[in-house]
């Protein structure tokens, strides 16, 4: 079976204006890195629309209506001092939302084996009611939410890797037991959340705080360390990533070190530990990145990944 490539070209009319990092070239970067030969194999398909009823799993519904109603007709409006919205956000948001419950159908049907959702804008964090970081809705929240609604799988785990905490993520997930938030971030670095100290309310919140400065060698023990192990002993019946690639060392927004390896190396032992607990069900959704070079590179190898992951043996 194949990986799924999901995107849509209105997720490139998000603009939040001509200086802010997180610019429609950031998608570009990833689709152009994906015209390569290797490539070729990916089962691409466009992103839907999600209805208000899948975004009103993770959000209550009438934050998503009133949010909706503030997308402008012209011009730009302000969500919080980060998060900017134009007239083409609204329709980027419900594509992403949506591309994230399509990949789980796609998944879950063994139609494709996992899927990468190439969409902005990016979602983790986004918290139920709080549009911030660049987010409008919590996109991997959502299609979660849809994993266990539709399809019955009721233990969900998301594994974050951007150099922002996932803090929206980890909001809607720390009051249930059957779902699963895993971060390695930088800090002390926005949104300051992310204590080692934050576990949930059954011990489902694994955070793994870096410093700053801190490159390959740090975050492979994290990850092997504390959230691989946490991940397995969870179980899930689903695995999501956040798949973030601003932890890079070439990235402007942070000051991590990691190389482009590192993003394929942990797909891969994220891969194995799905392998074994939930027949290989992945889901990845794009989160930040902002050096488009560091982006395409790592977003590449990444999805790489995940289509090298579909040849083990089940």
């Amino acid at each position: 079976m194949r990986t799924a490539l999901f995107t849509h070209e209105a997720c490139l009319d998000h603009n939040p204006g001509p200086s802010h990092p997180e610019s429609p070239a950031r998608l570009r970067a990833v689709l152009d890195a994906l015209d390569e030969p290797i490539f070729s194999d990916l089962d691409r398909r466009e992103a839907p629309r999600a209805t208000i009823d899948q975004i009103a799993r993770a959000h209550p519904r009438d934050y998503v209506t009133q949010l909706l109603s503030h997308i402008p007709d012209s011009g730009a409006a302000r969500l919080d001092a980060d998060t900017i919205v134009s007239p083409g956000s609204g329709e980027a948001a419900l594509r992403a939302a949506g591309a994230a419950c399509a990949a789980v159908d796609l998944v879950v049907s063994e139609e494709v084996r996992n899927a990468f959702c190439a969409v902005r804008p990016p979602g983790h964090h986004a918290e139920p009611t709080v549009p911030m970081g660049f987010c409008i809705f919590n996109n991997v929240a959502v299609g979660a939410a849809h994993a266990r609604e539709i399809h019955g799988l009721n233990r969900v785990a998301v594994v974050d890797f951007d150099v922002h905490h996932g803090n929206g993520t980890q909001a809607i997930f720390q009051n249930n037991p059957d779902s699963f938030f895993a971060s390695t971030h930088q800090s002390p670095l926005y949104p300051g959340t992310g204590a080692v100290s934050e576990k949930g309310c059954a011990n489902n919140i694994v955070n793994a705080p870096l410093p700053p400065h801190a490159g390959s060698e740090e975050f492979q023990h994290a990850m092997t360390e504390t959230i691989l192990p946490a991940l397995h002993e969870f179980a899930p019946d689903m695995v999501f990533i956040s798949a973030g690639f601003d932890a890079h060392g070439d990235d402007p927004l942070a000051s991590l070190n990691f190389a482009d390896t590192d993003y394929s190396w942990a797909t891969q032992r994220i891969l194995e530990i799905a392998e074994e607990c939930c027949n290989g069900r992945v889901v990845s959704t794009l989160e930040g990145g902002y050096d488009l070079a560091a982006l395409g590179r790592s977003a590449a190898l990444h999805i790489a990944a995940l289509m090298t992951g579909n040849t083990k043996e089940r």
